[in-house]
């Protein structure tokens, strides 16, 4: 039970990475409180943890309307009376070499990636700042080290994230809040799913996607909630400002 009664709020919470970390902070005895755009995906999650008896709510929303954020984060703290844990989970992916990007792409991307995470810290941090304590964990992405093919608008805007989490860690360290990076590799998300069966030659696809890690596999879900759940215990105490890869080896091993 790291996690026990600690006040947890996931956005992006309703499939993938984000689900699969709701779970696990749940049965580590985190009262988590789930965010996502998908209203039904969310109340799932929910229901999935509430039937093993986890403690979990849902509140829909979106990350870049900040009427949105601060309703979520006022229910929070009205119900609980503080938050523990921040999980910036939310985020999209961008196709394409920077001259192919449309600016609305660009914009999109860049909104829901780095401005949703502003946005919800902004609204978060205060309470972190009274307590004097907690734990933000922000989901960047291996390449923001390296480069990858038709990622440009994706890579800048993990590459933002990167730095901003950095350059938090500096202004919330005397006030004993911990800001953190996960850097995952490919994870075989129902995104990476959907992108593979969608192409040409779906084999040949997954195939050249699994080469880019020295484990030459995808990454699961599960993979990343456990790293995210050593961030977000105080078993990772003396990790502050620092990038926690999960990439099967694509970063440093090729």
């Amino acid at each position: 039970m790291r996690l026990k009664d600690k006040i947890v709020i996931i956005t992006g919470a309703g499939s993938g990475i984000g689900k699969e970390t709701a779970i696990l902070f749940a049965k580590e005895g985190a009262i988590v409180i789930l965010n996502d755009l998908n209203l039904e995906d969310g109340k799932k999650t929910v229901n999935e943890i509430t039937s093993n008896k986890g403690h979990a709510s849902f509140v829909q929303g979106d990350v870049t309307k900040v009427e949105d954020v601060e309703f979520l984060v006022k229910e929070v703290v009205k119900k609980h009376g503080r938050i523990d844990i921040l999980f910036n989970n939310a985020g999209i992916s961008g196709v394409g070499q920077l001259h192919e990007v449309e600016l609305d792409t660009w914009n999109k991307v860049i909104n829901v990636n780095v401005t949703g995470v502003f946005l919800v810290t902004k609204s978060v941090i205060p309470y972190m700042l009274e307590q004097r304590a907690g734990s933000i964990i922000n989901m960047s992405s291996c390449i923001a080290e390296i480069g990858l093919a038709n990622r440009a608008s994706y890579a800048a805007s993990k590459g933002a994230i990167l730095s901003l989490t950095k350059s938090m860690q500096v202004d919330y360290a005397k006030y004993n809040v911990r800001v953190n990076a996960l850097l995952p590799g490919t994870i075989y998300t129902p995104f990476v799913e959907k992108y593979v069966k969608d192409s040409k030659d779906p084999k040949e696809t997954i195939n050249s996607i699994k080469k880019r890690q020295l484990s030459d596999e995808l990454g699961e879900p599960i993979d990343v909630a456990y790293a995210a759940l050593y961030l977000a215990s105080d078993e990772s105490k003396f990790m502050m400002g620092a990038p926690l890869y999960i990439d099967g080896g694509a970063v440093n091993g090729k």
